[in-house]
């Protein structure tokens, strides 16, 4: 669904959940203005028991003029349109209003189907970054209204918990493109904590469960802010017995969780969406997470189960289920590994230097997540046959592919690689630049299936590893023996073949 396919209704009724975050108002204020640009009679709205009272949302709406109004009644009409934003027509948070036309925009995971002009993408971090993907493409400058623009910068920071639990690429490219007023920002920051909300805090941190052997806590808080949980998983995390914590509160529609970690074995990001696996969604950074577990999918799956015992249970497997591979000290058996070649197949590649001068630290984003290098005459950086990125030796390029002139492109993926200066800021597609190259069969690794999930820390970055599942790959170059990587399952088949 387009914002242009809903022009055919003069009256728009723009709806956001009962109890509105930050979130649900900056989506609704930026389809506000699209549809008032549009000359539309248009409406922002929301409904339920309880009208905003929370101090950030309060100042949040006087600064940048949202015309958002309580309702209890509405007349939506035959010729109008009632779109949902950061809900879902007819789900548990948001009050049904009478409407024979309806809308969903929404980023949550999607439990009403019988809507036809629907837009929900679950994998995004805030429905903020939806709306602002949507204003993109309707070609409507966002950044020429400064208001909207703050708003929904806001509407992700608070919905990702700070930029804590941002993991998908289009989340951080509103986070990074988007100009915003950062002296408003600050204000609200400063506006989020209420004196029940440092009472809440000190409960749960004086209520905790403790597992010994992964040095890991857990704190159940009472009904809160999704920033207050971050607030307590950051000081717990302080005490010199935890490496790792997760802080969760229940709502009536789920169970919201911090995750926390301070071991470069457990990132907090893989952490979170181990716990929410099936049941919702989890991620963010190597450090800082969070995520959701969807009420109804948790009673299904693990019916009778209290959240604190499911917590538990799951944290243990977490540490349970995998393996770990250092690049130096990796104890691999390649002579029980079985030899591959790599086919000759088109792939795409982009010298570091041709994007950003020598020396320019440099952010690849892709779907995967973020890879720090520095550009260099020796760094090539490859993109491979679903977009997957990695770096590469000038030397081992110049062994294992040659050019060809036929043009490099992909299709049907969901994020093609990007490149961010990390001095300036300034973001590149690596579209614009990416050339073709071929194997020339000089390619050769060691490899088998994992029978374990597994972490591996590469030479390319020991700081950061990067996480097989099992029936993925464990590859080894035959040229270099530190060259541990893993290859997910279908690019491995895709991509290599078996030496008799």
């Amino acid at each position: 669904m387009k914002l242009s396919d809903l022009l055919i209704y003069e009256n728009i009724f723009i709806q956001c959940h009962d109890n509105p975050d930050a979130d649900a108002i900056s989506s609704g204020y930026g389809l506000y203005e699209y549809f008032k640009s549009k000359e539309k009679n248009v409406k922002l709205i929301y409904g339920g028991r309880f009208k905003v009272t929370k101090p950030n949302l309060i100042k949040m709406i006087e600064e940048l003029n949202i015309p958002i109004k309580y309702v209890d009644q509405l007349t939506v009409g035959d010729h109008g349109v009632l779109i949902t934003v950061d809900c879902q027509y007819g789900a548990g948070n948001v009050t049904k209003f009478d409407a024979k036309n309806i809308a969903i925009i929404d980023h949550h995971q999607q439990e009403i189907y019988d809507v036809a002009m629907s837009e929900i993408r679950s994998y995004l971090g805030s429905c903020a970054t939806l709306v602002w993907q949507m204003l993109l493409d309707e070609e409507f400058d966002v950044n020429q209204y400064k208001n909207v623009a703050t708003a929904l910068y806001y509407g992700l920071f608070t919905d990702t918990n700070s930029f804590i639990e941002i993991h998908h690429p289009l989340d951080k490219d509103l986070r990074d493109n988007i100009e915003y007023d950062i002296n408003l920002i600050r204000k609200l920051k400063n506006a989020n904590f209420t004196l029940q909300d440092i009472e809440i805090a000190g409960i749960a941190l004086i209520r905790y469960s403790y597992i010994d052997d992964y040095r890991c806590a857990i704190f159940k808080a009472h009904p809160c802010d999704p920033n207050i949980l971050g607030f307590i998983s950051d000081l717990a995390l302080q005490v010199d017995a935890i490496d790792t914590c997760v802080v969760y509160n229940e709502t009536n529609v789920g169970v919201k969780f911090s995750v926390r970690s301070c071991i470069r074995e457990v990132m907090a990001s893989e952490m979170a969406a181990f716990l929410a696996e099936g049941i919702g969604s989890g991620g963010g950074h190597m450090d800082k997470a969070g995520g959701f577990i969807h009420e109804a999918k948790f009673d299904r799956q693990y019916p009778g189960m209290n959240k604190d015992g499911y917590l538990h249970n799951r944290i243990k497997a977490y540490f349970d289920s995998f393996d770990i591979i250092y690049h130096n000290d990796n104890n691999l058996d390649i002579e029980r590994m079985s030899l591959y070649k790599k086919k000759n197949l088109v792939l795409g590649f982009v010298p570091a230097v041709e994007v950003f001068k020598e020396g320019t630290p440099l952010l690849i984003r892709t779907i995967e997540g973020d890879i720090d290098i520095v550009s260099s005459q020796n760094v090539y950086i490859m993109i491979g046959i679903k977009g997957e990125v990695y770096p590469i030796s000038k030397e081992k390029f110049n062994k294992s592919y040659k050019i060809v002139e036929e043009p490099f492109n992909l299709k049907n993926v969901e994020y093609f690689p990007t490149v961010k200066n990390r001095e300036t800021g300034q973001s590149v597609d690596l579209r614009a630049y990416a050339k073709a190259c071929i194997s020339t069969g000089e390619v050769y690794i060691y490899a088998q299936p994992l029978l374990k999930n597994t972490k591996v820390f590469t030479k390319w970055d020991p700081t950061k590893y990067m996480s097989g599942k099992t029936n993925d790959y464990i590859a080894v170059r035959q040229d270099d023996i530190e060259d541990v990587y893993i290859i997910e399952n279908s690019i491995f088949n895709a991509t290599y073949q078996k030496i008799s």
